[in-house]
């Protein structure tokens, strides 16, 4: 048996859902199997073929005890609510338990037209699948909760966008697809029954101890507030632009999910925006902390009468937990600034110091990702700080603060050796730079070369590791290099 499925949310009520198979496709043949995640999820690799695991990849191939469904859900799209939305080009297969105990959904991205699609063609071109195999798995390899890449076929059939381009379908495994739109879906529609059959579910997969507490659905409420202020924290510490956090796009598990127009920063400014599709900057780096909270209300306004049949106190106590949430988010990021400091005792002068850092690389002109690993050499003594020195136009902005930072670290008996071991755990040499991806992207789209995919794909898969000063996956892009705007795919 390929999938041992137990399969959940298939057993909600139909309204949840549409059942369908995946469209078959021409020519699938296999990119790439994820091998490590595949032994997770109790799967051998070695007993899959190639055609098998294409046709499976692709579609082409539906396993024994899967029970495909497209989900419903709504959502707020750059602030304006759409009612219905749903699984537009993706098919959920089923859910497995992994190894580890772990209930996950294994789905199909860009499998072919369900009643979501809205008149889209329901299929995925190659680079978008690329771009959200290398990222999510970027973004595993850093520790950061998101969804993963199981596999990747191409289909050998063509997908019309602005140009004509080859398609592909992404094996994608989440804790759970469910978002704030799911409930967004059913808010809209008044049906209080089917809010509360997928709280009973959300609280059974994501947070069993709720169901105890006094109100359940508060509880979830705030359960999903710490996740999500976990989550965007952690962004953040990494320079990462999701770039389209829609509520449709925001889980109730605390994954990151849809690598559509993301990217990460190179010269660090708040204000980056990659997404050709955000004309205003809704999403720009420095608003994902307040859009991530903007989110969590409009799920607190769909939970209202699960949360107390008072309004007004239901209300209020909803209220505190979204309200919470920015103190929640702000100790997340500070806890791991400390950390990308080389700070291991709290003081009270911290986040001024970590915002001046940050000030420093703006009026800099510094690289997000270098200038922090760099600091780990220099935490070893100030004769080891020429390298992150010369990254900053105006040095005069590095020196200023390190003369605070260098106070900071002498009330730590840390010896330098054991800092700079622990600020290189947690500041990355590598991430996907965004002109990397698009190199890879271009060489497989246009002379079907997977080379750079998988060389780029093992840059990110380690990305604390120690590499030569001129590893072109650890340098930021030349001016000409610099890719300043990202796309969706759909």
């Amino acid at each position: 048996m390929l999938f041992d499925f137990d399969n959940s949310y298939a057993r909600l009520p139909a309204r949840f859902y549409a059942r369908l198979d995946p469209t078959a496709v021409a020519r699938p043949s296999l990119i790439r199997l994820n091998r490590d995640l595949a032994t997770e999820l109790g799967i051998d690799p070695q007993a899959l073929d190639t055609a098998t695991a294409a046709a499976l990849a692709a579609g082409n191939l539906v396993p024994p005890g899967a029970e495909p469904i497209a989900l419903a859900y709504a959502g707020h799209q750059f602030g304006h609510f759409v009612p219905q939305l749903g699984d537009g080009r993706a098919i959920l297969l089923g859910e497995v338990v992994d190894r580890a105990g772990r209930r996950r959904d294994i789905q199909l991205k860009g499998s072919g037209r369900t009643p979501f699609s809205r008149r889209g063609d329901g299929r995925a071109a190659l680079g978008p699948v690329l771009r959200e195999y290398v990222v999510s798995e970027a973004m595993h390899a850093l520790g950061i909760p998101t969804t993963r890449a199981l596999a990747a076929a191409t289909t050998g059939e063509p997908v019309y966008r602005e140009d004509v381009l080859p398609g592909a379908v992404l094996t994608r495994v989440a804790a759970s697809h469910v978002r704030v739109g799911t409930f967004q879906y059913f808010a809209a529609r008044d049906d209080q029954d089917a809010i509360a059959r997928l709280v009973d579910h959300v609280i059974a997969r994501h947070d069993p101890a709720a169901a105890q507490a006094e109100r359940p659905a508060l509880t979830l409420l705030a359960g999903v507030a710490e996740r999500q202020a976990q989550l965007v924290a952690r962004w953040m510490q990494v320079g990462f632009i999701h770039g389209v956090m829609n509520t449709d796009n925001m889980t109730i598990s605390g994954e990151t999910i849809d690598f559509g127009p993301c990217a990460f920063m190179d010269t660090y400014d708040p204000k980056t925006v990659f997404s050709a599709i955000d004309d205003f900057g809704r999403y720009a780096y420095a608003n994902q902390p307040g859009i991530a909270q903007w989110n969590l209300a409009r799920l607190a306004e769909a939970l209202l009468a699960r949360i107390d049949p008072e309004p007004q106190r239901a209300i209020d106590l909803a209220t505190d937990v979204v309200v919470g949430f920015r103190s929640r988010y702000e100790a997340h990021w500070l806890d791991g600034m400390r950390r990308k400091l080389g700070l291991f005792h709290a003081e009270d002068d911290d986040r001024q110091l970590a915002e001046g850092f940050l000030d420093a690389l703006h009026a800099g002109g510094a690289d997000f990702t270098l200038a922090f690993r760099r600091l780990g050499e220099a935490a070893r003594g100030a004769a080891h700080e020429s390298a992150l020195r010369a990254m900053f136009t105006r040095p005069g902005a590095y020196e200023s603060w390190a003369t605070a930072w260098r106070a900071r670290l002498a009330r730590e008996p840390r010896s330098p050796d054991e800092r700079a071991a622990a600020m290189n755990g947690v500041n990355p040499l590598v991430i996907p730079r965004n002109h990397r991806v698009e190199q890879a992207i271009a060489a497989a789209v246009t002379q079907a070369d997977f080379g750079p995919f998988e060389r780029l794909l093992q840059a990110v898969e380690r990305p604390f590791d120690e590499r030569p000063a001129d590893d072109v996956d650890a340098r930021p892009p030349a001016p000409e290099e610099r890719v300043c705007r990202t796309f969706c795919g759909t």
